[in-house]
């Protein structure tokens, strides 16, 4: 099957990282095993299995398939038998869903789209400025990016939130690049998102102690994004204005707020909770605190009753437990690869790279490797961090790699953020991914720059 050169270019990028990364360190909580490196044909022969799964992810073949063929192959190259691929399997999977706090922010967040919140904030706020669009679109972008960070998951926010935006201020190319910018930084940093979860797996860094690490950059990011809304809105005026629905028109700006009061008390659960409890030296704002919390707010502020409230929390874990349970499958199969030495092959010539180079040249891979396979950004993020984490790289540069795929999955045609948008916008993929290409290309250059400077 033959290959766009895009795709050409980031088999290529993906592989020379490869080449210059460091060596192998298993995931956190796997006791380590001193695996001797292979040499001469071998040494080739091991990182095949790596290769084809790139390979076919980039082809839109499904990770699980994909994760598949590059474990099977590493199986018959290492001489790996089922009982030991099996206790990979059973090893791997549990340790991924015991990422409990990233799947409780999710149920919760996910009930909170349920109740109303977040639409009947975007329709309190769109009230209270007029046809000042420009702040409107500024508040749409610090919504997507809050609700996203809170959630961690891009996609389903940009399902509930596009619609909404289109019609407040329509298509606004501006504005699309700064909520596809403001997305990718907040679930690849985010409490509760998969892509936490991954890279609390791979690198032994604790979902709070990567979250926290990377607070700053999140927030550089998404001012950023909402500087670029404003100017986008305040350049090209409002496009297209819809009514708003008959169910919140007949509602007081009273009757709204009192919707949005769920997704407010979270957002300060999880953004302000962590620097209460330092200074009270105490943990008073934790997950099972601010899980009741919640859901008694959503009880008490929206339509909501008992029953399906409840049933929201519950039915806001399916998502995230289901995209835990695939990746830990996936990771498995890469857990098999790395017992044949590929990664102590492919380090082993970290030595020979300027060490200025190397994180800004994992950031760049992680880019190139998410525009054609952005449908997989937590598999992605299982074959690159590794590399990443033998090399000795900080949280802030494990957060970078982190950032950068996400970001690069802001310009694929697969990423399910970038449909949503499509849809939401009334657009076809191929005009939002064009439209992105200046401002989240600008976003990534940054990103390189951050990356050499601070790593």
């Amino acid at each position: 099957m033959a290959f766009k050169k895009r795709n050409l270019y980031s088999i290529t990028a993906a592989i020379l990282f490869m080449l210059i990364s460091g060596y192998q360190v298993f995931a956190a909580g796997v006791d380590e095993v001193k695996i001797p490196t292979p040499t001469g044909f071998q040494a080739i022969l091991v990182i095949v299995p790596i290769i084809l799964i790139i390979v076919l992810l980039f082809m839109k073949v499904d990770m699980l398939v994909a994760g598949f063929a590059g474990g099977a192959l590493a199986m018959l190259i290492g001489g790996i038998g089922i009982a030991q691929a099996n206790e990979e399997f059973l090893k791997t999977i549990p340790q991924m869903l015991s990422n409990t706090v990233p799947v409780v922010n999710s149920a919760i967040a996910m009930a909170v789209f349920a109740s109303g919140g977040y639409t009947a904030a975007l329709n309190l706020v769109r009230r209270k400025i007029g046809n000042k669009n420009e702040y409107m679109a500024a508040f749409i972008v610090i919504l997507q990016a809050a609700a996203t960070y809170m959630s961690g998951v891009g996609g389903g926010t940009a399902m509930v939130i596009a619609p909404l935006a289109f019609a407040a201020v329509g298509a606004i190319p501006e504005l699309i690049a700064a909520m596809s910018i403001a997305t990718a930084v907040a679930f690849t940093t985010s409490p509760a998102s998969l892509e936490s979860s991954v890279v609390s797996k791979l690198s032994g860094i604790p979902v709070a102690e990567y979250v926290g690490t990377m607070r700053w950059v999140t927030l550089l990011f998404a001012v950023i994004a909402v500087v670029l809304a404003f100017y986008g809105a305040k350049k090209r005026g409002s496009l297209f204005v819809s009514k708003e629905s008959e169910e919140y028109a007949a509602m007081s700006n009273g009757q709204l707020f009192k919707i949005t009061i769920p997704a407010i008390f979270m957002l300060l659960a999880i953004i302000v909770g962590p620097f209460i409890n330092k200074a009270l030296d105490y943990s008073l704002i934790n997950p099972l605190v601010y899980t009741i919390g919640t859901v008694a707010l959503i009880f008490i502020c929206t339509k909501f009753n008992l029953n399906q409230t409840t049933n929201s929390l519950i039915d806001g874990s399916i998502y995230i437990l289901t995209r835990l349970f695939q990746v830990g499958i996936f990771l498995a199969f890469i857990n098999l690869i790395s017992n044949t030495g590929a990664f102590q092959v492919i380090a082993s010539a970290a030595g020979n790279a300027p060490t200025a180079l190397v994180v800004p040249a994992a950031v760049l891979a992680g880019v190139l490797i998410g525009i054609p396979a952005g449908a997989f950004v937590g598999s992605i993020l299982g074959l690159v961090l590794p590399i990443a984490v033998s090399l000795g790289f900080s949280p802030l540069a494990i957060g970078f790699v982190t950032i950068g795929v996400g970001l690069g999955s802001q310009l694929s045609f697969v990423n399910i953020t970038m449909q949503a948008l499509s849809a939401g916008f009334k657009l076809p993929i191929i005009e939002v991914v064009k439209g992105n290409g200046k401002w989240v290309g600008s976003a990534i250059a940054l990103l390189l720059v951050l990356s050499f400077i601070l790593s």
